[in-house]
């Protein structure tokens, strides 16, 4: 397992935000709003650890093995969704900004998305045995760029077509390309022959494509487009984010009960083909180039029909990017509510809401610990889990004390301010 993602936002909530009332009076809905987000995040960073360095679910069992996999896949789409969130944070949240505060909004999300680009790729290529997502968040950040000022019923909409569309296209245009097109591409990409994600892998046949990814940043676009402290919003979107579990998931494990997988008989066909007439069709008897090539064409489309009818994580299917949108809605949704509403439950996460508001610095320190933990240690025992989850928490709720940011957050805000040279 060696699954990371990470979010990042424009700008954290005050200092005060986590931990009560702002000038002793009574919160504004605006601060617990964005102190859920942190919160959410704060519980996708614990997801990516247990992903990382934890046993995996089939030998635990039990409980806590259930929890194990509710983190599989689903931490990453939690992040990206949030990614959204955040990216219209910087471009202006209910209202778009414009003018001149809209150009530097889209210099400094451009700014942002090239820092991403080369974190990640510089991340990539030591080799430490994560697949890391900074590099395609920069990607989400260009592609959705066009969007930063539609409504959040046009980003739904388009983030609808796309869970439809982009699964199809990328099983599609994988096929046609085949292995050795794409080890050609890969092989005149300049930062892929330097050992980090191509612009093939980014875009189309990465871990976490755009092609397939891109629906979660635009639906948490949209979702920040959203009044998230009216009760209305609030409900309508406690009973979507269950109804998308149940549509996505439930629909996939319908499928697999009703279609079993269709898989290609290769003894039956081949048998067939030996049966044949080898003076007529002696290019095609078992063991030639064209008879293993339509063997594998044959077999590959049957694996991809019954892939596209999964919702396994990470398999970019329709049904799992419904499912764990559906995972991402009802989490954000329920740590916003509980902590714009619960006073008490908002200072004792303090602790977590500290680590959400930093996700970047320890996401960048998780990917260094793990490169250093002892051969054996990261999936045998919950130790590592553990330390890393204590280890986060300490570090936040201490740098939080003195700082609004965490030490890479501040870098990438003081970076993004080459924007006000914009006119």
């Amino acid at each position: 397992m060696t699954r990371t993602e990470i979010s990042h936002e424009a700008s954290p909530p005050p200092r005060t935000a986590p931990v009560g009332p702002v000038d002793g009076g009574e919160q504004p809905s605006s601060v617990g709003r964005l102190v859920g987000v942190d919160l959410a995040r704060a519980l996708a960073v614990f997801g990516m650890f247990a992903v990382h360095v934890a046993p995996p679910a089939e030998d635990v069992g039990g409980f806590a093995g259930r929890l194990l996999e509710l983190t599989e896949g689903r931490s990453s789409i939690l992040f990206a969704t949030l990614a959204g969130f955040s990216l219209m944070l910087i471009a202006g949240r209910r209202e778009p900004k414009t003018g001149l505060a809209g150009r530097r909004a889209r210099a400094r999300i451009v700014i942002r998305a090239l820092v991403l680009l080369v974190l990640g790729t510089v991340l990539t290529m030591l080799k430490t045995g994560i697949l890391v997502i900074l590099a395609f968040y920069g990607v989400y950040f260009l592609l959705a760029l066009p969007l930063i000022r539609l409504r959040a019923r046009t980003l739904a909409i388009i983030a609808a077509v796309l869970a439809v569309v982009g699964p199809q296209a990328a099983f599609g245009l994988k096929w046609l390309l085949g292995e050795s097109t794409a080890k050609s591409i890969d092989a005149y990409d300049p930062i892929a022959r330097l050992g980090g994600d191509g612009l093939l892998g980014l875009l189309l046949d990465g871990y976490y494509p755009a092609i397939t990814w891109m629906p979660f940043v635009i639906a948490g676009m949209a979702l920040a487009r959203l009044d998230l402290a009216a009760g209305v919003v609030q409900r309508r979107l406690a009973a979507l984010g269950p109804a998308l579990m149940a549509l996505g998931y439930g629909t996939a494990w319908l499928t697999a009960r009703l279609y079993p997988p269709i898989q290609a008989d290769r003894a039956a066909l081949k048998e067939a083909f030996a049966n044949l007439d080898p003076n007529s069709i002696e290019s095609l008897r078992p063991g030639s180039p064209a008879f293993d090539y339509i063997n594998s064409k044959v077999t590959d489309s049957a694996n991809m029909v019954v892939s596209l009818l999964g919702a396994e994580p990470h398999s970019g299917t329709t049904f799992e990017i419904i499912g764990g949108l559906g995972v991402a809605i009802t989490v954000l949704v329920c740590a916003t509510v509980a902590m714009a509403r619960l006073t008490w439950l908002r200072r004792l996460a303090s602790p977590l809401i500290a680590v959400g508001t930093m996700s970047l610095t320890l996401y960048v320190a998780h990917v260094a610990a793990y490169a250093m933990l002892p051969d054996g240690t990261a999936g045998t025992t919950f130790v590592p889990l553990l330390g890393f989850i204590a280890g986060s928490i300490l570090f936040a709720t201490v740098w939080s004390r003195f700082f609004r940011r965490g030490p890479l957050e501040y870098l990438l805000n003081s970076t993004t301010r080459l924007a006000k040279f914009v006119r």
